[in-house]
């Protein structure tokens, strides 16, 4: 900051003046950050985007400015004579010569204490272990029964019941009207709650419409806060716009920016459900098939082995069997009766060899003496009468010589 000698030989300027007390404003630790409460009145909104109001009170009045920055994130709609407590800092608007206050925040007047409750109860709930993420449970998949916890003329249960029939018109939707805000809001709540849970929901929305902090005091009241832990459905809590927060969120299984998106949190979607639909249809079909498929194989197998074990397929193998038993039989007896005549044959021969006719034909004979085959001369002596037996009769001789063996001629014998 600038220092002005105490013993200046010229008299300062407006200007020079005017920006030591700017410079001497905007060094001030309070002023630098500030909170100041008052009615808000003379409000302009020009085209350039920003807001001049005046803050004032029954003593005194305060030029303050929103730059555009700030006025699209206030969350406060200003309107002339709203009781509000405006936050930034004090500078000197320089060509007028008037200070101001330059707003980046406002709120409801007495919601400050609001916010310091909210902090206090925030704090000991929370070291009771009633926000440990450990407690949240898991929302069904396909609830068959919703439950709502909102006011029944409210446009927050309308965008519910819309997104609802939208989404998963299945489910059936229960209704526990409340009042949700006032004095007599936090009691209507905890008993929606605890008829939600006594007539079987699944899944419970807890829900309303933006508003201020005082608005929404009743989602922030301990016995509201204690009935959403306790709720044995998990609940869902939609309450004002997605920067709002409340106790109840925290204690909730699950926050919803808004109470259209805690019904759309607390649904699967018709289209998802579909196409999971048209999936799961074509993985029956698949598996009917491949069951029809295993099914008919095994079918055919039992119906074989039925053949093969019935007694028509055994007559029929033991028929074939027979057959082919019959023509080896056959085969074995002809084979017998060739080898049988060829052995007889061989006999046949071996016997006509030795057969004394078969000799006798070759130009032999038989001599017998007293009918005893002579063999010898030693046993005839001359004189004897002896008979001679040819191939072709027989005739009868006498002996009148004997001849030794070393004295009878050898000749071949021819056939005749």
């Amino acid at each position: 900051m600038e220092q002005i000698p105490l013993f200046s030989p010229l008299a300062l300027t407006v200007g020079d003046l005017t920006r030591y007390l700017r410079q001497l404003l905007e060094s001030d630790d309070v002023l630098r950050d500030v909170w100041v409460q008052g009615e808000v009145s003379n409000i302009a909104r020009p085209s350039s985007g920003h807001i001049y109001f005046t803050l004032k009170d029954a003593n005194a009045a305060l030029k303050c400015v929103i730059w555009k920055t700030n006025a699209l994130r206030l969350r406060l709609p200003l309107q002339n004579g709203m009781a509000v407590e405006a936050h930034g800092y004090i500078s000197l608007y320089e060509r007028d010569g008037a200070y101001q206050l330059y707003v980046d925040a406002a709120r409801l007047a007495g919601e400050g204490l609001l916010y310091q409750e909210f902090m206090r109860l925030k704090a000991r709930l929370e070291a009771e272990g009633l926000f440990d993420p450990e407690r949240k449970r898991a929302l069904p998949a396909r609830p068959r029964r919703i439950g709502i916890a909102t006011s029944p003329t409210g446009a927050a249960l309308q965008d519910m019941l819309n997104t609802l029939r939208r989404r998963y018109p299945l489910a059936e939707v229960l209704l526990a009207s409340c009042a949700v805000q006032g004095e007599e809001a936090p009691p209507q709540i905890v008993a929606a709650l605890g008829a939600l849970n006594r007539l079987g929901a699944d899944v419970i929305l807890l829900a309303r419409g933006g508003g201020s902090l005082e608005d929404l005091w009743a989602f922030n009241d301990e016995r509201v806060v204690r009935a959403v832990a306790a709720s044995q459905a998990p609940v869902v809590t939609g309450v004002g716009h997605e920067t709002d927060f409340t106790l109840s969120d925290f204690a909730a299984d699950l926050r919803a920016p808004t109470p259209t998106g805690a019904a759309v949190l607390a649904t699967p979607d018709r289209a998802d459900l579909r196409a999971e639909l048209e999936r799961t249809l074509g993985l029956l079909d698949a598996a009917l098939l491949d069951g029809l498929d295993l099914r008919r194989r095994a079918l055919h197998e039992a119906a074989g082995q039925l053949e093969h074990n019935s007694p028509r397929w055994r007559i029929s193998n033991d028929r074939q069997r027979l057959d082919a038993l019959t023509e080896r039989l056959q085969r074995n007896a002809l084979h017998n009766l060739a080898l049988r005549r060829v052995m007889t044959d061989s006999a046949r021969s071996r016997l006509l060899a030795l057969n004394p006719l078969s000799v006798l034909g070759r130009g032999f004979a038989v001599v017998t003496h007293h009918g005893a085959v002579v063999r010898s001369s030693a046993q005839l002596a001359p004189g004897d009468a002896v008979q001679v037996r040819l191939a072709r009769g027989a005739f009868d001789a006498r002996v009148e010589a004997m001849i030794p063996d070393e004295d009878i001629p050898t000749r071949e014998v021819e056939d005749d």
